[in-house]
């Protein structure tokens, strides 16, 4: 069968924390290309944002410039939520709106974050709010500001306050990471001197499911980012891989190959309740649940090679869904269930592609030839990507109308497998 030592190779390799200690290296963001129809705000600097950890209104520009909605006006003042507004004045300088805001030290430890999101065409305030957070969250305070600005402008829910995990190998040691969309704040969840592979977000943000080989085989974990407790949730005969989420947090989809080819099974998050879901004679793999839970996409070489198929949760016929290319895989779909996200070899090179599950239109979003696991951003606006770069691996992030592109590097070593955690409540 054509590709057969390539798709064997992913199915093994496609496919977290409170108090762990933050890691060595930081991320670094670049940022290319800009969005269509950018909103231009200005950004006053915080009055006396200096006493934070945290520099306020310099995160907020941050995470609206990495947007590539907003074209950011430096405003070149110091405004509280409290200054008079010469609203003239700012609509001369091109800006649709601004943002001011204050910092104080509460007596408690605490820092109270104010802030005013101000309309310059109808002189008016659009949003306000005020977040008192501990120190070590006053980077949270500034991206939760920066979500109300985007919620507010663009009608869409921000996703600057979410997380990402992710995995970084260097040397010998595999670590499982989590930290802010940004980057910054990164944490470990586990170390292993066996590969780690297919982190993947639980829906509410507290757990993540993985892939551990540190039995000397591959074996699906759910690990507690609090607690740090792990439960093994699929150690049969054989291969137990790429796990993923049904919308409601109590169910796996997992690739396992306990009775011979490699087939789809659904397991409670417990460990409990195992159910084989896919009966083909090929290899079915990489299943995701459908954003409604009815639904579960995987990949599958039925057909030859390998592509993308649809059947429903309860069994049955299952539909093909990708046409373009003799060699899809990864599937992903995003939070409202219009768009496909998965990984595609034309050329010679693999690269991300998005189809319009409606209309059947793909887009092609990266230049790259070496993309690997693709994640929705929870908002369905970004993907998050592996990529190769001079022979490192990178994260790379690109808006699903191809606009917008950022890469995510680090001095430590290689870094893969990302995902995107769902909104926090």
């Amino acid at each position: 069968m054509p590709n057969m030592k390539k798709l064997n190779h992913w199915i093994v390799c496609t496919g977290l924390l409170i108090g762990a200690g933050a890691a060595q290296a930081q991320l670094k963001v670049e940022i290319s290309g800009v969005g269509s129809n950018q909103i231009p705000i200005a950004i006053a600097a915080f009055a006396d944002e200096s006493v934070a950890p945290a520099q306020i209104s310099a995160i907020i520009r941050a995470d609206l410039e990495r947007s590539g909605a907003f074209k950011v006006i430096d405003a070149g003042a110091t405004l509280s939520e409290t200054s008079d507004i010469n609203y003239g004045q700012w609509k001369s300088r091109g800006a649709d709106a601004l943002v001011v805001g204050s910092v104080q030290r509460l007596a408690d430890g605490r820092y109270d974050v104010r802030y005013k999101l101000l309309d310059t065409i109808k002189s008016g305030q659009l949003s306000a709010l005020g977040l008192a957070a501990q120190p070590q969250f006053t980077r949270l305070s500034a991206h939760k500001i920066a979500d109300d600005i985007y919620q507010k402008l663009t009608g869409i829910r921000g996703a600057f306050a979410t997380r990402i995990a992710y995995v970084t190998q260097s040397g010998r040691e595999y670590r499982l990471e989590v930290a802010d969309a940004d980057g910054e704040g990164i944490q470990v969840a586990l170390r292993s001197n066996e590969p780690i592979i297919s982190p993947s977000w639980a829906p509410d943000g507290t757990k993540v499911a993985y892939v551990s080989f540190e039995k000397k085989k591959p074996v699906v974990y759910v690990q507690n980012l609090v607690t740090r407790e792990r439960t093994i949730v699929a150690n049969e005969k054989g291969s137990n891989s790429a796990p993923s989420w049904s919308p409601d947090g109590s169910r796996l989809a997992v690739a396992l190959s306990k009775d011979g080819h490699t087939q789809v099974y659904i397991v409670n998050a417990d460990g409990g309740g195992l159910r084989r879901l896919s009966n083909s004679n090929g290899i079915d793999t990489e299943p995701q649940f459908s954003a409604d839970g009815a639904s579960i996409y995987f990949t599958s070489d039925r057909s030859g090679g390998p592509q993308i198929y649809r059947m429903s949760v309860g069994g049955g016929e299952a539909k093909r869904v990708t046409f373009g290319g003799s060699y899809n895989i990864s599937p992903r779909i995003a939070s409202d269930g219009n768009t496909l996200a998965f990984i595609s070899r034309r050329d010679g090179n693999f690269q991300l592609y998005a189809l319009d599950l409606a209309s059947g239109q793909e887009t092609r979003l990266s230049d790259t030839a070496s993309d690997e696991s693709p994640s929705f951003s929870p908002n369905g606006k970004y993907i998050m990507y592996a990529t190769e770069s001079g022979r490192r691996k990178s994260l790379a992030v690109v808006s699903v109308d191809g606009r917008v592109k950022q890469r995510l590097t680090t001095q430590a070593g290689n870094i893969k497998e990302p995902t995107w955690g769902p909104f926090m409540k």
